[in-house]
Parts: structure tokens; C-alpha cells; sequence
């Protein structure tokens, strides 16, 4: 709990626990006492506040159809509650989420562009675009207005610096070689769609419109788009929305036909290359991307299914210049609190913050508890939040309290600092470590149990007195400091209402905990 400590050079202190289990839940621990020596059984952590790293934009989820559905589907009441909760400043704090630019999986409404005419035709000029009909919100609303746009309108006015990023799960199917939106395809490269032979008349111009036009109708809406990717998972040809780019094409795209028709309008609008998981990053970038290609470029975003996770490394030291930003990742149902808490506290938590990740974007903010709504029939996966789909009552997962504990503690705009750690890999090993100095001066962190068994830490500063401060971190679980000279946010999560979860057998399901069995070595 938050008190006044005269012996540090803060006024201020507050101190969580989350237990792997969920037993404590940001359970707030009273600021223990400094002290000048240690036991030798506890993990030493040293924050630096002079090792400088990256900037950190902030964390979230994604507002995917099937998300946003169960969320304007409650009630008023219950819908303002939960919104608040994740993203007012005064709690949750959640500073990004994701949405898709048209339709992706899961989804409760058929799969859709904002451009569907029958393959064979073609809509050069885009002048059947449309996001939707009707009023956002209102029943007969259509596509992005029926549940995307008015809850994100909802989380712009509780918190209106919230960041958004875009990203496609396929183009137009007439704009592909296959006509079809599910099971991959390319766009139609090298074709021509128009009057001439100019770049404004190929399929790639027209997309890059179909961007614009996109950036455009959310603007209208009051929806600045910060960042988009290219394409959702490049090397995935699923069988929902999806679309097969090469490394090179999307380089060739996003700097001969995006970017420029970007600057054009909304030269502030962010690209992040790639936006799919490591298994396919076999060279690095910089092998198949020219610097000429990467000045197009603002970042890099990755998913977190496949290893082996060092790939990351070919991508984010590619092009130093570029942010880093973990855009996918979620748990089952039916997952262990060992197996989740590696996923979500060890290697996003941990691992990517301390390798340069500079933003967290998890996937669906909520599903109900079958896993549900989609249209491929895949159950037993989990959002962040858990809605029951009659009652709209609300559980939280393990994902909320990874996520609040960067929300509510780190504020956006600070630098990942030093800190002492004793895991390689954020799932194996002792107590791990992430720092963070906010523009104020105020110090957070999170220590990472990946162990099943309680462990001891103990925080000292670099720079002052040595002087320790010892707290237990229970078997997968996160302790989490916030120093200060000012207010703190103390508030507490809600408490969970009761509903029995339902899952189904889990289908289309082939993910893995990190450093899990067998696959261990794989990773």
C-alpha cells in the first residue's frame, strides 16, 4: 500500500503481488523496510536508472470484432464499468489496442472488406468503399459500425491518448489472385486496374488507397490511427481472411506505393514491418530489405506463437531506428497457471521488454467462456477478460494483470532501464527483472518468479545508499514497485462475478507455453 518512506529518496511507494495462481491479484503489500543487508538466498536486483533503453509507448489488447461484440452487448452499465476499468488513467490504464482492418478471426459477423465486389469486376477508383452502414452502435449497423467503432469511440473518450494500430487480415478478394478472402492468396501484382499504366493504376496503388480511404472514414469517426501494419501474419494462409507476402514484397510495397500515399494525407500514420511470429525469419531482415525500403518503415511487430524467440533479433536489430512491438499472443482456456505465466509474465513480461520491446499488444480483449464468438468454429481460447455471453458478467485472466501491471505503473513515455536479472530466457532459471524510469522520475518495476516455488528478491537503486528492500514473489508470479515523488495510482481491480466457464474441446488449437515438455529445446 501506498505510504511514506522518510529513509528513501521517494515520498511515495506502492507494491503489488500477483500470485501465477491467481490467489493475489495485485494484492497490495505493505513497502517494506530498507535495510543494509540480505540473506544470501535472495536474489539481488539492482535498478540503474543510468542505463538508458528504449522508450515505452504503452500496452494493450486487441478490439476485434468477436471482443467488441461481447462488449457492447452488455449492458450500459456494465459495458462503462469494464471500459474504465481498463483504460481510465486513474485505473487500469491500458494505453493500445489493435483493431483489424476488416474483417480477421474471430469474428460474429461474416467475413467482410470495406470493398466487395464479384471477382472479375473491379472498383479502381474504390468508390464502393464503405466501413459500414448505419449508425455505430444501432442495431442494423453493419461491418466495423456495428461493434468495432462504437467501442472504440467509448475508450477515446475515457482515455483519448489511447493508441491504435490497424492491421489487415486480407485485401478485397477481387484485388487477389485467388478471389477468395480465406485460405491465403496474394495481391495481384504487377496488374493494372485503371485507365494507364501509371503506379496509381496497379492492384498496389489501388490498395494503398484503399488505406487512405480507410485512415479517412476512421478520421470522420474521431479515430486517429497511430500505426498500421501491412499484413496480419504474412505466411499464413488460413482458412479465414489471410493473404501470402513475401518479406520483399512487403518492403517493395510499403516504400513505392504505401508510404507515398500515406504522405500524402497522413504522413504522421506509423508503418510497422511484418506483424507475424519468428518461425519464418530464418535470415535477417536486412538481407532482403534495401535501407532505401526500410526509411518506409517506423517499426517492427512480431507475434509471439512460434519460436525460436531469438529470431526476434533478426528483425529488431536490423534497423536500429525501428520500435519493437509484441502485436499477438494469447493463452486457452484450460492453460496452467505455470504454462500462462511463462507466456505472459516470463517472455512478453520479461524476456521481449528487456530485448527492446517497446509496446505490448496482446489478442482478443475478451472472448466469452467457451473461447466464442468466431465463424471457424476454433473454441477454448481466452481473451484478456472473460465475458459471460448471457449475463455479460466479467472474470479476469492472467493477461489483465500482466497488462495493468505495465498500465497502471509505467507510465507511456518512459525509458526501460538497468535492472538485475537471473533468467535468460524470462521462463527458466531465478527471479527476472524489468525497470522503468517515467519522465518524472518516478522508478516502477516487475520481478518474475519463473519457478514453482516462492522466492526472495530483494531491490536496491543504483546511485543511492545501498540499501535493500526484500519482498517474497510467489511460484509464477510478479511483484511489482512504483517509487514517486507524486500521486500514485493505487486503485484496485474490480472483483470477479461468478460464472461457470464452459470449454468446449479446444479446436484449431496448437500453441504452447515456452520452455513446455518436449518443446522446450525447440524454442
Amino acid at each position: 500500500m501506498s505510504n511514506i518512506n522518510k529513509s528513501n529518496q521517494f515520498s511515495q511507494e506502492f507494491w503489488t503481488v500477483t500470485a501465477g495462481d491467481l490467489s493475489q491479484k495485485r494484492t497490495p503489500l505493505n513497502t517494506p523496510q530498507l535495510q543494509d543487508n540480505v540473506q544470501k538466498d535472495v536474489y539481488k536486483i539492482i535498478i540503474d536508472p543510468a542505463d538508458k533503453h528504449q522508450d515505452w509507448l504503452g500496452a494493450g489488447a486487441a478490439i476485434t470484432d468477436a471482443a467488441a461484440s461481447l462488449i457492447w452487448k452488455q449492458s450500459k452499465e456494465q459495458r462503462s464499468a469494464l471500459l474504465h476499468e481498463l483504460f481510465d488513467p486513474e485505473q487500469g490504464a491500458y494505453s493500445m489496442i489493435r483493431i483489424p482492418l476488416g474483417s480477421c478471426e474471430p469474428a460474429s459477423q461474416p467475413y467482410y472488406t470495406y470493398d466487395d465486389v464479384p471477382f472479375g469486376e473491379h472498383d479502381s477508383n474504390l468508390a464502393k468503399f464503405s466501413i459500414g452502414e448505419g449508425t455505430p452502435g444501432a442495431p442494423n449497423a453493419t461491418k466495423d459500425l456495428k461493434y468495432i467503432v462504437p467501442v472504440v469511440q467509448e475508450i477515446l473518450q475515457i482515455n483519448p491518448a489511447v493508441k491504435i494500430m490497424a492491421s489487415p487480415w486480407s485485401a478485397p478478394a477481387w484485388m487477389k489472385n485467388t478471389g477468395e478472402l480465406k485460405m491465403g492468396g496474394h495481391l495481384r501484382f504487377g496488374e493494372y486496374t485503371g485507365y494507364s499504366y501509371d503506379d496509381k493504376d496497379t492492384f498496389e496503388g489501388v490498395y494503398a488507397q484503399y488505406f487512405v480511404k480507410y485512415l479517412e472514414a476512421y478520421k470522420k469517426l474521431g479515430i486517429p490511427i497511430y500505426a498500421l501494419t501491412i499484413q496480419n501474419e504474412p505466411s499464413n494462409a488460413a482458412a479465414w481472411p489471410a493473404m501470402i507476402w513475401t518479406i520483399p514484397e512487403i518492403a517493395n510495397f510499403g516504400y513505392k506505393y504505401l508510404r507515398p500515399a500515406l504522405d500524402k494525407s497522413f504522413p504522421d500514420t506509423k508503418i510497422y514491418f511484418w506483424d507475424g511470429s519468428f518461425n519464418v525469419l530464418n535470415t535477417n531482415l536486412a538481407e532482403q530489405i534495401t535501407p532505401q525500403q526500410a526509411t518506409a518503415f517506423d517499426g517492427f511487430a512480431f507475434h509471439t506463437y512460434d519460436g525460436p524467440y531469438s529470431n526476434l533479433f533478426k528483425g529488431s536489430r536490423a534497423f536500429p531506428n525501428w520500435k519493437s512491438s509484441m502485436t499477438e499472443r494469447r493463452c486457452m482456456l484450460e492453460e496452467t497457471p505455470e504454462d500462462a505465466s511463462h507466456i505472459m509474465m516470463g517472455l512478453i513480461g520479461n524476456w521481449l521488454v528487456r530485448q527492446g520491446t517497446s509496446s505490448i499488444i496482446l489478442w482478443n480483449m475478451a472472448l466469452d467462456e467457451r473461447g466464442l464468438p468466431n465463424m471457424a468454429g476454433s473454441t477454448g481460447r481466452r481473451g484478456v477478460v472473460t465475458i459471460d455471453h448471457k449475463t455479460g458478467k466479467v472474470q479476469r485472466n492472467l493477461e489483465y494483470y500482466m497488462l495493468r501491471n505495465f498500465g497502471q505503473d509505467v507510465e507511456p513515455g518512459s525509458k526501460v532501464i538497468g535492472s538485475t536479472t537471473y533468467t535468460q530466457d524470462g521462463y527458466t532459471g531465478g527471479i527476472g527483472s524489468v525497470a522503468f524510469l517515467a519522465p518524472n522520475g518516478d522508478i516502477a518495476a516487475h520481478l518474475y518468479n519463473p519457478t514453482g516455488k516462492a522466492l526472495k528478491a530483494a531491490v536496491a537503486i543504483s546511485g543511492q545508499a545501498m540499501k535493500w528492500q526484500e519482498v517474497t514473489v510467489p511460484a509464477w508470479g510478479t511483484v511489482t514497485l512504483h517509487k514517486s515523488n507524486s500521486k500514485i495510482n493505487t486503485s484496485s481491480p474490480r472483483s470477479d462475478e461468478a460464472f461457470k466457464l464452459n470449454p468446449l474441446p479446444s479446436n484449431l488449437s496448437e500453441d504452447e507455453a515456452p520452455g513446455k515438455g518436449v518443446n522446450k529445446n525447440k524454442r
